[in-house]
């Protein structure tokens, strides 16, 4: 993650909507959402070791990869792990 973080920091211009890491549990397990640079972008799931899980919003449906449907209603424990000072 730290590694994400950095090079997030270190882009140019900064992510609109602002780049930011939100962690939840899901399904008891400890989890890591990125949002979307932009329009159209899918966020990412990471689980907490760094493997991705999944595209829960975003893309042009704006419902993600459909590898984890129910990721809004079952999260828990919301977060605020990093946000983009910029």
């Amino acid at each position: 993650m730290q590694k994400r973080i950095a090079e997030l920091g270190a882009s140019e211009k900064p992510q609109n909507p602002k780049a930011r890491i939100l962690s939840y549990r899901l399904d008891g397990q400890l989890v890591y959402y990125f949002n979307a640079p932009c329009c159209d972008q899918y966020s990412t799931l990471y689980s907490a070791k760094g493997t991705v899980l999944c595209h829960p919003d975003g893309g042009f449906t704006g419902r993600g990869d459909g590898k984890c449907p129910d990721f809004e209603k079952s999260r828990t424990e919301e977060r605020l792990v990093w946000e983009d000072p910029r």
